[in-house]
């Protein structure tokens, strides 16, 4: 912000005076003044604070995020789409799968949506850094729809996640990245048994029975 105080030469000391007391009494605090001084009056025009860009793109993109997950846990699928940019990405990395424009960002959560109708999302921890912010998350919901070509279990899942999101020139989401165990998933579907339990080995020696057959054939020799 800009001020410019104008007065008559004859009031120049009083008004001096009055510039210099109200800095040090904190009216006008962090203002540097310029001095210019004519015959008749006397200019005292304040330098302009520079904004700190930093911190306004800092606190958008926070924004940004927290809008996208409050609209997620709403299951709100046309507000979720419209906190991305014009490149919109997802990458869910536990499956290697990667969707790309607004039409592939639609189709992973119109699946996840349908999969988990009761989604929750609670976050944990956030990290922000000058590229990107990162959220730490717990997601909860039931297996009600079809998932990955698995039919409805029925069964609770709840699944720790990371979530990365990069940003756009307007401080849109550019893309968000996720990293979880898919295994755990699997697991609390049911679709999926440590190797060291007694189904786990049942399910191995099915559905591996070659490589079983070899792993057993080399104990042997070592005997």
């Amino acid at each position: 912000m800009n001020a410019i105080l104008t007065v008559a030469g004859s009031q120049k000391r009083q008004t001096s005076t009055l510039v210099w007391n109200a800095i040090a009494d904190g009216s006008i605090r962090g203002l540097s003044f310029r001095v210019v001084e004519t015959p008749w009056e006397v200019h005292v025009a304040s330098a302009s604070i520079p904004r700190n860009r930093n911190e306004d793109t800092r606190s958008a993109r926070i924004a940004i995020v927290e809008q996208h997950i409050r609209l997620e846990n709403e299951h709100d699928l046309e507000g979720v789409l419209r906190t991305f940019g014009d490149a919109a990405r997802y990458d869910d990395e536990a499956w290697g799968e990667h969707y790309k424009g607004g039409d592939g960002v639609r189709s992973f959560y119109e699946q996840l949506m349908k999969a988990l109708p009761d989604l929750k999302i609670d976050v944990q921890r956030r990290h922000v850094t000058d590229d990107a912010i990162l959220v730490e998350v717990v997601i909860r919901g039931t297996h009600l729809g079809e998932w990955r070509g698995l039919p409805p279990t029925g069964r609770r899942v709840e699944v720790p996640l990371c979530g990365v999101y990069t940003f756009d020139a307007e401080d849109r989401l550019a893309g968000e990245k996720i990293y979880y165990d898919r295994a755990t998933v699997l697991r609390q579907l049911g679709v999926f048994h440590e190797p060291q339990s007694v189904l786990g080995q049942i399910c191995t020696v099915a559905t591996h029975p070659v490589t079983m057959a070899q792993a057993l054939v080399r104990k042997l020799l070592r005997a």
